[in-house]
């Protein structure tokens, strides 16, 4: 667990950024496997790279105003400073996911089909992401009380906050709660199933693992419910996802009533 990876010169590389950097590297590489031979194959180096413009605004939007207004609010010349750190990874979806329907619209293809074919890669991504977060000590849990759990090394900002007692290790389950996610993904998307299922399956279960670890955070505020930032949107999540596979399921079994006999 490193902050710094090591030095080239005076400058020094951390491992946040490279491993943040290896995991859009894999995500795209795997989006790129998954979308060959289709009409989007084309489209997806284009839309990785709008879309990371997108989910950096999206991730810095989110941690400033629903994860850490109490400290921005008084400092307002710090909200542009996202070197300093400070990005929220629902908010990097969800910047992602409206730079990625806002494209599609512009090239007239299908959000939907689309954000099917990706998924995997998507949260394939996010799992590579979390060791980003276990490395540089962010994204920490709550002290557990016991003789079980991390303890974080001087110079992370978990440290800084609890010492040395034992937390939680909650990046750590949720990286390992993506990757299987991404294997679930993978053993359905050779199924025939509505638009857009196995991109809401993905929101859906990626954020009810996110809704139940949130419970172990301890960097995160807490508001009605005792809840955080993470487990409310995890809730907005979940039941606008329901919502929209409800209506493309059933919309899904209507075409094909409606299918004249013998096409």
């Amino acid at each position: 667990m490193r902050v710094v990876l090591f030095h080239i010169g005076n400058y020094p590389v951390r491992s946040y950024g490279l491993v943040v950097a290896l995991a859009v590297l894999l995500g795209l590489g795997v989006a790129m496997y998954l979308a060959r031979d289709t009409k989007y194959q084309k489209h997806v180096p284009n839309l990785v790279m709008y879309s990371i413009v997108g989910a950096l605004l999206g991730a810095r939007v989110w941690h400033v105003f629903f994860f850490q207004w109490g400290y921005y609010s008084q400092n307002l010349s710090e909200i542009p400073a996202i070197w300093n750190g400070g990005i929220a990874i629902q908010g990097a979806l969800v910047g992602g996911f409206i730079v990625a329907a806002i494209y599609c619209r512009i090239q007239r293809i299908s959000f939907w089909e689309l954000a099917d074919v990706l998924a995997p890669a998507i949260i394939l991504g996010q799992a590579v992401g979390r060791i980003a977060c276990f490395l540089n000590g962010d994204a920490y849990g709550s002290p557990t009380n016991s003789g079980f759990g991390i303890v974080y090394p001087e110079g992370t900002m978990a440290y800084e906050e609890y010492g040395s007692q034992p937390l939680w290790p909650a990046e750590v389950w949720e990286g390992q709660w993506d990757f299987i996610v991404f294997a679930i993904l993978l053993m359905l998307k050779n199924k025939e199933w509505p638009k857009g299922f196995l991109f809401l399956t993905y929101n859906i279960l990626y954020a009810s693992g996110r809704f139940m670890l949130e419970f172990l955070r301890g960097d995160s505020p807490r508001y009605a419910l005792d809840w955080t930032a993470g487990q409310w949107t995890s809730v907005a999540v979940i039941l606008t996802s329901i919502v929209i596979m409800t209506y493309f399921t059933l919309q899904h079994k209507m075409n094909r009533l409606t299918v004249p006999f013998g096409k």
